[in-house]
């Protein structure tokens, strides 16, 4: 969603030419602006500013949060020249929304952050385009800074090779980018770590088992396997259990999308695994919890264990660059 702000006649025309270009645009002008800007910091995507640079800096300063959940911010003068990526260049998408309407007002975007400025991709856009998860945003601030001065970097990837746009990659470096999906490991410092999303589970469970008991079975067969849980990709489960509570109420809570599988999916891989009577009995298939991991990605890396009624399986996608 856009919010679009507009300020004056000129403006005004700018404002309803950007909407004409792009979907769900909602334009705000002088009169109704300032009742609704804090609802739009907090629920829009992308901002548009049709006014002076410290305008918008004045109207948004109460708001600002920090850059992983800062809405994307861009001003444009009300004579359509320039487009400013103000605020949340990378991980927010200002920088390139910039671009965008630049090309629709045939304006000159402007863009200011440091990286972009010296034509390497930062870290949290690296980080974003592939979908990683950063496990400590402040680490970034550190590698960002040994880039910004040239200095060496060296990249490991347990998931295949990934390719960054920065100068200076060697396999002995002044700083580290580890991307991995296992929880613990040998790393230097300072370094910055990136989960890639790779990892799918299938899941079965007891009637009835509360979200508390399905978040300490994951967490305890991802720490015994070394495995890390921001890595999850996707759950997956037999479609009896679409009205289970405590599993949707877990998916929910993680962000984690949650698939169901049919019986006749299920049925069609069952073969591959160890069967269960007292699964059938129940459910009419021998087991859930490898067929399900196995349909999502057939590269199985855990095996189905039980822990205090939920069984699980995990398996891992190659990672498609």
């Amino acid at each position: 969603m856009i919010a679009c702000f507009y300020f004056t006649e000129d403006g005004e025309k700018i404002a309803f030419k950007i909407r004409g270009h792009f979907q769900d645009v909602k334009i705000y002008k002088k009169e109704n602006y300032k009742e609704n800007l804090k609802a739009v910091f907090e629920n829009f995507d992308k901002i548009i500013f049709i006014s002076a640079a410290g305008i918008a800096v004045r109207l948004i300063a109460p708001y600002i949060r920090d850059k992983w959940n800062d809405p994307a911010v861009v001003v444009v003068d009300d004579m359509g020249r320039y487009v400013i990526s103000l605020l949340s260049g990378h991980f927010g998408g200002a920088n390139e929304f910039a671009v965008k309407v630049a090309e629709v007002l045939n304006a000159i975007p402007v863009i200011t952050t440091a990286s972009d400025s010296r034509g390497f991709e930062s870290i949290d856009l690296f980080a974003k385009k592939r979908n990683f998860v950063i496990e400590n945003p402040e680490d970034v601030k550190v590698i960002t800074s040994l880039m910004l001065q040239k200095r060496k970097i060296a990249v490991f990837s347990d998931i295949g090779p990934v390719e960054i746009n920065y100068p200076c990659l060697t396999r002995e470096g002044e700083g580290f980018i580890y991307i991995t999906c296992k929880d613990k490991f040998d790393k230097k410092y300072p370094s910055c770590v990136l989960r890639p999303k790779v990892l799918n589970v299938g899941i079965g469970c007891k009637r009835g088992t509360y979200k508390k008991q399905i978040e300490e079975a994951i967490n305890r067969v991802f720490l015994e396997n070394n495995l890390s849980v921001k890595c999850i990709k996707i759950m997956a489960t037999v479609d009896l259990k679409r009205d289970e509570r405590g599993l949707i109420e877990f998916a929910e809570e993680k962000n984690i999308p949650l698939r169901f599988f049919s019986r006749d999916e299920i049925m069609k891989v069952q073969e591959r695994f160890r069967k269960s009577e007292f699964v059938y009995k129940s459910l009419g298939v021998y087991s859930v919890a490898e067929p399900c991991a196995f349909l999502l990605s057939p590269e199985i890396i855990v095996r189905k264990t039980a822990v205090n009624g939920v069984t699980l399986s995990v398996s891992r996608e190659v990672f498609d660059v």
